[in-house]
């Protein structure tokens, strides 16, 4: 006779808080010299020598994931990856996470344990430290916040800022993988709730669903770049869109830009997926968001040292300020670029 698959979760009531955090942290270990305490008393105890860059992202269900498609696991990776890749556009290394739950009576132990595992995956593969945090309940499903801690060198730190007119306009990987990755699955999802005997064929999309699912923050690019001797003078990570990013990075530096479409990279799949949706490719590379890839700007004097390797495109350049923002299409037609990036109020996004 099977078991009941429901008498094998354990559900959180039947742990204090205390008692529940250390369930779930217990195998996390101290990597970081300048982690001095980690997880167990009051507050934890960093030391950077160097300059400390902090971040933080708030992850809600129903807003900016929907765990019918999202495996815990993945979310977990993915909840770190998002705040990491924010310090390496400091061009700084991640050295320590706090994580924060809250978390509704539906999940069992076992879910925070998947969530968990994910956090700690990502945090090997990182090497960062998971220093602390908490858990409380919620009426409304599960809710993530990360703060992410990094280093850097005073004189390697790089703002969104220093964007100076003549200057290039760099991007690492390729653009807009994620979004449609999300209109897969948000596809198959419909296609489930119709007929949940159906079972989907995404072998031609998986790099699209591995970019939504399982992301990657650009951890080689600051040290490529230290190695080939050059400091960006402004960078910014991919997370809302190309459109929003570049006018982030003109507003801050005072400048305008000139971006060029047909320079931006686009994987195969993103292409031959677009047609299938009907939708405009450059406009998904623009607008889609979540491609946590790295955007910056270099002196046109060091472009000689980054123009042979592949994981970097010069997309376009820096103008003066009175030059506005605009994108020079494959028909050369120049129309300005505006933001119409992700937004907090659109969900499952």
């Amino acid at each position: 006779m099977l078991e009941n698959k429901d008498s094998l979760k354990t559900p959180i009531s039947s742990m204090g808080e205390f008692a529940l955090i250390e369930h779930l942290t217990k195998h996390f270990d101290v990597k970081q010299n300048s982690t001095i305490k980690s997880i167990g008393d009051d507050a934890a105890v960093i030391d950077h020598k160097k300059q400390t860059v902090v971040t933080t992202d708030l992850l809600i269900e129903g807003v900016h994931f929907d765990l019918s498609y999202m495996p815990l696991k993945h979310l977990g990776y993915k909840s770190v990856v998002v705040n990491v890749s924010d310090i390496f556009a400091m061009n700084a290394t991640p050295t320590q996470i706090t994580v924060s739950i809250a978390v509704s009576n539906r999940f069992p132990v076992e879910a925070l344990e998947e969530l968990y595992a994910g956090i700690a995956t990502a945090a090997k593969y990182y090497n960062i430290d998971v220093i602390g945090g908490d858990t409380t309940s919620s009426t409304h499903g599960l809710m993530i916040s990360i703060t992410a801690l990094g280093e850097v060198a005073k004189e390697q730190v790089v703002y969104r800022d220093g964007a100076k007119e003549n200057d290039l306009v760099l991007l690492t990987g390729d653009l807009g993988a994620a979004y449609l990755g999300l209109q897969i699955l948000e596809r198959e999802k419909q296609v489930f709730k119709v007929n949940p005997n159906s079972q989907p064929d995404l072998e031609p999309y998986s790099y699209l669903i591995e970019r939504q699912l399982k992301p990657e923050a650009r951890k080689d690019i600051p040290k490529l770049l230290k190695e080939l001797g050059v400091k960006p003078t402004s960078m910014i990570d991919v997370s809302d869109g190309l459109s929003s990013e570049i006018l982030h990075i003109c507003k801050q530096s005072k400048v305008g830009c000139m971006i060029y479409e047909d320079k931006i990279p686009l994987d195969p799949q993103v292409i031959t997926t677009s047609e299938e949706f009907n939708m405009d490719s450059t406009t998904i590379a623009l607008n889609g968001g979540e491609d946590y890839e790295l955007l910056f700007t270099i002196s046109q004097e060091d472009y000689p040292k980054i123009k042979a390797n592949p994981s970097i495109t010069v997309i376009g350049h820096i103008l003066k300020p009175t030059e506005g923002t605009h994108l020079i299409t494959r028909g050369d037609t120049k129309i300005p670029i505006i933001a119409r990036g992700w937004s907090a109020t659109q969900e499952n996004q």
